[in-house]
């Protein structure tokens, strides 16, 4: 289910439906032609309809009117404009639950409007890094806070198509952004997170390390020519690493910080990264998975990602995670396990995602959390990084483009940018950063 489809839920946002960015704005009469266009399309789809007419009341709550004809007034005169945006700040404060002032609100809000600007900045510094000069945001668009100014630009003929696009852009983002904030807020989630790492450090690394102390090693790894998978890999140390300054073709040198965890008397190195998703990546997941429920963004927030020596470590880990949980006062329930270290291919379900994927996965129940465990042998690891068809970077371009986000947020007939010829680009671009530089 693609979010361009037919079953896309964000219907004010397609640019091939009834609130579609024309270069021509309209207040006209009832038969104008778009109008025409607009009946003859509701009455083949009675869903379309029933959508078209929900986001419409909304537009007009937040404006505070009753007919479309009523903006062009609201365009004139800046005192209606200013009657209208203290009271759309305090019906989004209690849309999003937002406790405090006018205040506390409009901070919050302008928070929102950031997360939706970020969005557009992370897709700008890296997957479409190339073509940041065709995406960027107008000045205008960016340096607006105001929720009414934003709803009115996307009805003012003053302004060129992209523009009052992008406006209409950064209010569904930041729609989004509110929920994931209220979802977030409701499941504690950041106390949540520093309970998990309180957790790590008390229960889980080895006491011979001081918190955050971490032992700097490298992977030296050799490569296969044809698919560019791992065929060896050896752990040396930072001295060692600093008398390498030429590679073979195929070879790469790869930065891992280690800590330790103490199991049966022994200290076994893991190289470990914890993941709290920012607000933008959070949206960009909604995006993907065309949903506006904020708990599919939320709550598989918490994940950790390991990398062992191999398989026997990779088994003391697990085992140490559970034993770790009880003596902290909790039972660790492992659910929802994926094993394909051992080879065979992974149920990939996930837009983009490859079935050659070798890693152990599973979510761990402890202490009123959930969070993902992702656990990678070296090898396994040096693949999710650089193994073509596999490789992380490559998954972050397809799922976005084939999931329907790069479209949806830069439709043709605004951005004019070939989207499928773009993919095919960024994915060899993306390849020959992998091999080409040590």
């Amino acid at each position: 289910m693609s979010l361009v489809d037919e079953k896309s839920i964000f219907i004010a946002m397609k640019q091939d439906g009834p609130f579609a960015v024309r270069e021509q704005t309209s207040f006209d009469h009832p038969f104008s032609r778009q109008n025409r266009q607009w009946a003859s399309m509701f009455r083949q789809d009675r869903q379309m309809a029933t959508k078209y007419r929900v986001v419409r009341d909304q537009l007009f709550d937040l404006l505070q009117i009753e007919r479309f004809d009523e903006i062009p007034a609201l365009l004139r005169y800046p005192g209606l404009r200013e009657q209208r945006t203290e009271r759309a700040y305090r019906l989004l404060g209690n849309l999003f639950g937002i406790s405090g002032g006018l205040s506390e609100v409009r901070s919050k809000i302008h928070e929102y409007m950031n997360t939706a600007d970020a969005v557009i900045w992370s897709l700008k510094s890296k997957v479409l890094a190339a073509y940041s000069s065709h995406i960027e945001i107008s000045n205008e668009i960016e340096t607006c806070q105001n929720p009414v100014e934003l709803l009115l630009t996307i009805f003012d003929g003053r302004y060129h198509q992209k523009l009052r696009f992008e406006a209409k852009r950064k209010l569904v983002l930041m729609g989004l952004a509110g929920a994931i904030d209220q979802r977030e807020r409701e499941t504690d989630i950041e106390n949540k997170f520093s309970a998990f790492l309180n957790f790590l450090n008390q229960y889980v690394w080895s006491p011979q390390l001081k918190i955050g102390e971490l032992e700097v090693a490298y992977l030296a790894s050799q490569h296969n020519g044809a698919d560019f998978s791992c065929t060896r890999v050896e752990v040396i140390d930072f001295e060692s690493a600093n008398y390498l300054h030429e590679f073979a073709e195929n070879e790469k040198l790869t930065l891992v910080k280690r800590r330790l965890f103490h199991e049966n008397g022994q200290d076994i190195p893991v190289y470990v990264t914890v993941r709290k998703k920012d607000s933008a990546a959070k949206v960009l997941k909604l995006l993907r998975k065309n949903e506006k429920n904020p708990a599919v963004a939320v709550d598989d927030e918490l994940g950790l990602m390991a990398v062992l020596d191999n398989p026997s470590h990779v088994k003391r880990f697990v085992r140490h995670l559970t034993r770790a949980a009880v003596r902290a006062g909790s039972f660790m329930i492992l659910e929802d396990i994926s094993d394909t270290l051992g080879g065979n291919r992974y149920n990939a379900t996930s837009v983009g995602s490859s079935g050659n994927t070798q890693m152990l996965k599973f979510f761990a129940r402890m202490g009123g959390m959930r969070v993902e465990f992702i656990i990678h042998t070296n090898q396994t690891y040096l693949n999710y990084r650089y193994q073509r068809g596999t490789s992380h970077d490559e998954y972050e371009v397809r799922r976005l483009f084939d999931s329907g986000v790069m479209a949806f947020l830069f439709p043709y007939d605004i951005y004019h940018l070939d989207m499928a010829q773009i993919r095919e680009k960024q994915l060899q671009r993306f390849r020959w950063m992998i091999e080409q530089q040590g």
